[in-house]
């Protein structure tokens, strides 16, 4: 079923008021090959760039999802394809919507937007796009054009050592989901757009998937306040602390102010097939997963 869907990136012109180092085991996605790889992270009470962290590309702030490495050990954190994006709002098909190329410089800020006192406290590189992959491939099918929207950035490598994967307040991801969801389930979310002014008590969010679109490609989701611009690309963990997606859209019609998830899963397969990066993998959290709101 298709829906009215507007992304949510935020721009970045609206006004806006030494501790021991943890591992943690890498987690290859269903399909992937080669062994887990150890690398070691700041501690999640310390580490400046995370999921959840703001991302800043061109002047468009997006939200950090999860942290993945490669089978060289390179550090990557995830956002929404889109985030690199120069149409609309409305153009969500990743197919044959402009973009920004790889390459383009992305900064990691916190404590507020750019231009309200906020900290840039890292940089990396665009190292992939789903919207930039599938249209060099020439992708063709609908589902995977409308809701692919996954991009990675790479951790500059003097900012490595400030990187946690785990997710603010609840912890994880344990693991990658790789059965969706049913209507009615439980999932936890992480937003942290700058309109929101660095109010930190507003950016844990529990909600409930009520339908998965797109052959599984996409969950509709209702959270108590819905993603707003700025969310795009945060964290989505189901009941068992498994990463289930990643933020995306915000639907006008038929589920008014529900938000579209792409499906981590297929979305990560993809990349792993597509998009050049040996070794891809999600890293799961140093802290463990708490879903207590």
């Amino acid at each position: 079923m298709r829906t009215s869907r507007t992304l949510l990136a935020a721009a970045a012109s609206v006004t806006l008021t030494a501790a021991v180092a943890t591992t943690a085991p890498a987690v290859a996605a269903k399909g992937s090959k080669g062994p887990s790889a150890t690398v070691s992270y700041a501690p999640a009470a310390t580490a400046k760039i995370h999921p959840g962290v703001q991302m800043y590309t061109e002047g468009a702030q997006c939200t950090a999802n999860f942290v993945y490495t490669d089978g060289a050990g390179a550090t990557y954190v995830g956002y929404a394809a889109h985030c690199a994006g120069l149409g609309e709002a409305t153009d969500t098909n990743g197919c044959t919507a402009p973009s920004l190329p790889l390459g383009t410089r992305v900064q990691f800020v916190e404590g507020g937007s750019l231009i309200s006192g906020g900290t840039t406290v890292g940089q990396g590189t665009l190292a992939y796009s789903s919207w930039l992959t599938m249209q060099q491939r020439g992708e063709t099918d609908e589902n995977t054009c409308a809701y692919n929207d996954l991009a990675l950035v790479k951790v500059d490598g003097a900012d490595v050592a400030k990187v946690n994967p785990s997710i603010p307040f609840w912890g994880g991801p344990v693991g990658i989901n790789t059965t969706g969801t049913s209507t009615g389930d439980t999932v936890y979310s992480y937003g942290n757009s700058s309109l929101r002014a660095g109010i930190e008590t507003l950016s844990p969010k529990q909600g409930t998937s009520v339908m998965t679109d797109g052959d599984g490609w996409s969950h509709a989701v209702y959270t108590v306040s819905p993603g707003v611009p700025g969310d795009s690309g945060s964290a989505f963990l189901d009941g068992r602390g498994n990463a289930l997606g990643t933020l995306s859209t915000l639907a006008l019609a038929p589920l008014a102010a529900s938000n579209g998830v792409g499906d981590l899963n297929h979305e990560l397969t993809y990349a792993q097939q597509n998009g050049g990066i040996s070794g891809l993998r999600l890293v799961p959290g140093t802290e463990p997963f708490s879903p207590i709101l």
